[in-house]
C-alpha cells in the first residue's frame, strides 16, 4: 500500500516545533498508511522526538533553519528566505515529494509559498482560502461545522470567481462532509435577491442558473451560525472579519464562563451542573477539533491550521490533509470545473 506522504512545515506557529513534533509522532500510531516528512532545524525535531513513542519509519527530516514569523512581512520575507520551512514544504508537493503541504505559521507566507511553487487548478482564478466554523446545525448534518470561502486570499472577488468559490466549496464539502449536495449559501447584506452591489447580484443570478450548484440563496449575517447552509460564499476581506468576530465571541464567552466560575459559590455550583453541556460547547468551538481548512484552488492540497495549533491540531490537520488526497478533492474541484 502507497502512503500519503504529507509535508509539514515544522517552524511555523505560537508553537512550533514542539506541537508540530508530537502532533506527526502522534498521527504515526493512528494512520499507517501516512508518511510525515517534518520541514524544520534537524536538531529541534530530533530533540523533541527523543521522548516520543511513535513509528519512526513514517517520518523524515528535511532541514533547514529559516523560518517565516507571524510578524514578517509575507511578501518580503518570501523573497528574503528562499530556504523557509513553509517555502521547502510547498517545493516537496511541487516536485512530487510529497502529496500535500500543512502548515499553522504566517497565512500570507503560507498562500504566498503555495502559489510560488504549485500551479493552480487549470481554470481557477483566484484560490480561496477556506475557514470551517460551528453551527446550530439545522440541516442535521453528521458534524456541525459549515465551509466558508474565501476568508482572507483575496479582498475583492468578480462574479466569475465568486461562483468559482461555489463549485470548489460544494466539492471539498461533499467529498470530506459526504454531503450529497451541499447548500451553498452567498453572503449577503439581505435575503432578497436584488440586495448588495451589482457585483453580488450578478452572483446570484449566476449561482441560481449554475446546475452544478445547490444554492440556497443569500444568507445574512444573523443566519451563518444557524447552519442553514453547507458552504457560504463571500469576498476575502467580509469573510475575515466574520471569522474573527466568530472566533471573537467564543472567547469572550469562555472568559465569561471562568468569571462566573470564580465569582460566586451558587454560579459555581449552576456551572459544575451545566459541564457537559458547556463541555459540548467547547467541542464545538474548538479549532483543534478540526485542526485545519483548505486552501482551495491548487493543484495538490494545502491545509493552514490555527496559528495558535498545539499538538492535537496538528494531528487533526494531517487528518484532514490525508483525508482530502484518499477522497481526490483535487480532482473533484477539475472536474465541476469541467
Amino acid at each position: 500500500m502507497k502512503k500519503i506522504t504529507i509535508a509539514l512545515d515544522s517552524m511555523g506557529g505560537d508553537n512550533a516545533p514542539d506541537a508540530q513534533v508530537k502532533g506527526a509522532a502522534q498521527l504515526t500510531k493512528e494512520l499507517s498508511d501516512c508518511k510525515v516528512i517534518l520541514v524544520g532545524d534537524e536538531t529541534q525535531i530530533k530533540k523533541i522526538l527523543q521522548n516520543q513513542t511513535c513509528n519512526y519509519e513514517q517520518l523524515e527530516i528535511l532541514h533547514t533553519t529559516e523560518t517565516i514569523g507571524n510578524h514578517d512581512l509575507p511578501k518580503t520575507a518570501i523573497l528574503e528566505k528562499p530556504n523557509a520551512s513553509v517555502l521547502l514544504a510547498a517545493e516537496l508537493v511541487a516536485n512530487k515529494n510529497a502529496d500535500a503541504v500543512v502548515s499553522s505559521g504566517n497565512t500570507g507566507a503560507m498562500i504566498l509559498a503555495c502559489a510560488k511553487k504549485i500551479p493552480r487548478i487549470q481554470g481557477i482564478s483566484k484560490t480561496a482560502l477556506t475557514a470551517v466554523y460551528p453551527t446550530q446545525n439545522q440541516l442535521q448534518r453528521k458534524d456541525r461545522f459549515a465551509l466558508m470561502l474565501d476568508v482572507g486570499a483575496n479582498i475583492h472577488c468578480n462574479s466569475e470567481e465568486l461562483v468559482q468559490f461555489a463549485l470548489m466549496g460544494t466539492a471539498y464539502s461533499s467529498a470530506i462532509r459526504k454531503v450529497q449536495k451541499p447548500l451553498v449559501g452567498l453572503l449577503n447584506l439581505g435575503s432578497e435577491e436584488h440586495k448588495g452591489d451589482e457585483i453580488l447580484v450578478k452572483t446570484f443570478q449566476e449561482l441560481r442558473n449554475n446546475p452544478n450548484i445547490n444554492f440556497y440563496g443569500n444568507v445574512e449575517g444573523n443566519d451563518l451560525m444557524k447552519g442553514i447552509v453547507d458552504v457560504v460564499v463571500c469576498e476575502g476581506m467580509l469573510g475575515n472579519v466574520v471569522l474573527k468576530s466568530v472566533e471573537g465571541v467564543a472567547e469572550v464567552a469562555k472568559n465569561l464562563t471562568k468569571q462566573a466560575f470564580k465569582s460566586r459559590f451558587l454560579w459555581k455550583i449552576g456551572l459544575t451542573l451545566l459541564s457537559g453541556g458547556l463541555f459540548q460547547l467547547k467541542q464545538a468551538v474548538d479549532f483543534e477539533e478540526y485542526g485545519g481548512a483548505p486552501i482551495l484552488g491548487f493543484s495538490n492540497i494545502c491545509i493552514k491550521a490555527h496559528g495558535r495549533s498545539k499538538q492535537r491540531a496538528i494531528k487533526n490537520a494531517i487528518k484532514v490533509a490525508h483525508k482530502s488526497i484518499q477522497d481526490n478533492v483535487c480532482e473533484k474541484i477539475r472536474e465541476s470545473l469541467e
